[in-house]
C-alpha cells in the first residue's frame, strides 16, 4: 500500500505526496527560503489526524515536522509534515478570561474572537503568525512589558507524544512537559490546542514615528534613553531599513534609511500622546501613525509586510545598548549593505522580568533588549547573509546575555540552541525530550537534543 493511501484511509484532512496539486501550496509557508520537502503532508484536519501521522512517522522512525503558518522554519523535514491550519476553532469563556485556542489559529482569528468581550491575548506584532507555535517560543508581543511572555499565562495544552498518546499537560497533569511546552519550543510533540489567559483590553493607543536617519542620526539612542522613563504600559520597538527608491513605498520613504519607531500604550490617548512627546521631538517626523487603536487593529502598531518573503536572522538578547553600537548598527546595515537588511530592537523589561505563578522554560528575563538583523537574500548569498549579521552584532558582543530564539530565523544546531538557555534549563529540556521523543524524531524549528 502507498504512503499516500495508506494515510488517507485514516484521516479526514487532505493527504499529499510529491507531485501531487495542492503538495507545493501545503509545504511552503510564510519563509520562501528553504521550505520542508516532505514525503508525505498530512493536513490535519482534527487530532485523530495528528494521531496519525505521528503513528506513521514513529513505526518507520522518520523525522516529523509541524506547520501552522511556516513563518519561523528552520531544518526542512524530508519526513512527514503536519499542517495544522485547518485546526483553526477559537473559542471564549467571558466570565473566566480564557480562550481555547487550536494548533493553526493565527492570532487574527484569536483576537477577532476575543475583542467583541473586551478581552485580548497576548498576541505577536504580526497578526497573521500561528498563536501556538509563537506562545511555544515564549512569545513577547504588544503587551509585553504589562502582562509578561504570552508562555507565562497558558493554563494547559493538548499535546501528542511520539508514542501516538493524547496528553492534556497543566500544572498538575505532566507537569514536566508543561513546563518544556512553555518556552522550551515545539521539539516535544505536537501540540493541538492550549487554553490561554486573557487580558482586559479593548484597544491602544499606538502607531509609528518615522524618521530619515540621515537627518536625525541619533534617534536611536533618542528612543533608548526614552526607554529609561516609560511606565510597564508602554511596549515598544524600533525596525531600521533602506526603502526601495520605487512606488508603491511611500514617496517621503523612497530611497532613504528609515527609522520607525513602534509604540503600543495600553492606556489612554491622553497619557500616551504625553508619552511620545519626546520622541516627536527628537527631529523632523516623515510620518505619525499614532492614533487610538481597537485591538483588533493591533497590526498596525508594526505594520509588518503581509506576502510570504525569503529571510534569515540573528537576535540577541542585550542587558543594555550604547548610542556607538546603535551608530554602528545603523552603518554596517545602511544603504551600502551587501543584502537588503532590516534591523529590529525591542524595549524588554517590565512584567517580562518577573517569574510567572508556574515556572516555566523561558530564561534570561534580566534582559533590557534584544537586537535583530533580518536579511533578504537571493540565491547564494547565504554566506554574505552570515558574514553581515556577524559584523551587524559584533559591537554589542560585550552587552549580549545569550541569543535570543523568538526572532532567529533559519537553521540551527544543536549547540546554538542549547547557548540560549541556561546549562540548567537545557539540561532539563534534554531530559524531557528523551521522554517524550526518545528516538527525537520530532524537528521543531530549535532542536533539543534528548539526553
Amino acid at each position: 500500500m502507498s504512503v499516500k493511501h495508506e494515510l488517507a484511509g485514516r484521516t479526514e484532512g487532505p493527504v499529499y505526496v510529491p507531485g501531487d496539486d495542492g503538495y507545493d501550496e501545503e509545504r511552503t509557508g510564510f519563509q520562501l527560503l528553504g521550505p520542508h520537502r516532505p514525503e508525505v503532508i498530512v493536513g490535519a484536519a482534527g487530532v485523530a489526524d495528528v494521531r496519525a501521522a505521528v503513528e506513521y512517522a514513529a513505526a518507520r522512525r522518520v523525522p516529523l515536522a509541524v506547520q501552522a503558518g511556516g513563518h519561523g522554519v528552520g531544518v526542512p523535514t524530508r519526513g512527514v509534515l503536519v499542517g495544522t491550519r485547518r485546526m483553526n476553532r477559537v473559542s471564549v469563556d467571558p466570565g473566566a478570561r480564557t480562550a481555547w485556542v487550536e494548533a493553526g489559529a493565527t492570532w487574527a482569528e484569536v483576537v477577532a474572537v476575543t475583542a467583541p468581550h473586551g478581552l485580548a491575548p497576548l498576541s505577536g506584532s504580526f497578526p497573521g503568525v500561528g498563536a501556538v507555535p509563537y506562545t511555544l517560543g515564549g512569545g513577547s508581543g504588544l503587551l509585553a512589558r504589562l502582562y509578561g511572555f504570552a508562555a507565562d499565562h497558558v493554563r494547559r495544552f493538548e499535546v501528542v507524544t511520539m508514542d501516538g498518546r493524547l496528553r492534556r499537560a497543566d500544572e498538575t497533569s505532566e507537569p514536566e512537559l508543561f513546563w518544556a511546552l512553555r518556552g522550551g519550543g515545539g521539539d516535544f510533540g505536537v501540540v493541538t490546542g492550549m487554553e490561554i489567559d486573557l487580558m482586559p483590553v479593548e484597544g491602544l493607543f499606538g502607531g509609528s514615528l518615522f524618521f530619515d536617519v540621515a537627518r536625525v542620526p541619533g534617534v536611536l539612542d533618542a528612543w533608548r534613553r526614552w526607554t529609561r522613563t516609560v511606565p510597564e504600559e508602554v511596549t515598544s520597538a524600533v525596525s531600521v531599513l533602506v526603502y526601495p527608491d520605487a512606488p508603491p513605498f511611500p514617496e517621503a520613504m523612497r530611497g532613504r534609511q528609515v527609522a520607525q519607531l513602534q509604540i503600543a500604550f495600553a492606556g489612554p490617548e491622553g497619557k500616551g500622546r504625553s508619552l511620545v512627546e519626546p520622541l516627536q521631538a527628537v527631529g523632523p517626523v516623515l510620518r505619525d501613525t499614532l492614533r487610538e487603536l481597537p485591538y483588533t487593529e493591533s497590526g498596525e502598531v508594526f505594520q509588518e509586510p503581509a506576502q510570504p518573503h525569503p529571510y534569515r536572522s540573528r537576535c540577541l538578547l542585550l542587558s543594555d545598548v550604547d548610542g556607538r553600537a546603535l551608530a554602528a548598527l545603523t552603518k554596517t546595515t545602511g544603504p551600502d549593505a551587501a543584502v537588503p537588511t532590516v534591523v529590529g530592537l525591542r524595549h524588554l523589561g517590565g512584567a517580562l522580568a518577573r517569574p510567572p505563578r508556574v515556572p516555566n522554560a523561558v530564561d534570561h528575563r534580566d534582559a533590557a533588549y534584544s537586537v535583530m538583523v533580518l536579511s533578504v537574500p537571493q540565491p547564494g548569498q547565504e554566506k554574505t547573509v552570515k558574514a553581515l549579521h556577524r559584523e551587524a552584532l559584533a559591537p554589542f558582543a560585550s552587552r549580549t546575555v545569550a541569543p535570543w530564539l523568538t526572532f532567529t530565523y533559519g537553521p540551527l544546531g544543536v549547540d546554538e540552541v542549547r547557548a540560549a538557555f541556561e546549562p540548567a534549563t537545557y539540561r532539563r529540556l534534554a531530559q524531557v525530550k528523551a521522554r517524550y521523543d526518545p528516538h527525537g524524531l520530532v524537528h521543531g524549528n530549535h532542536p533539543i537534543a534528548a539526553a
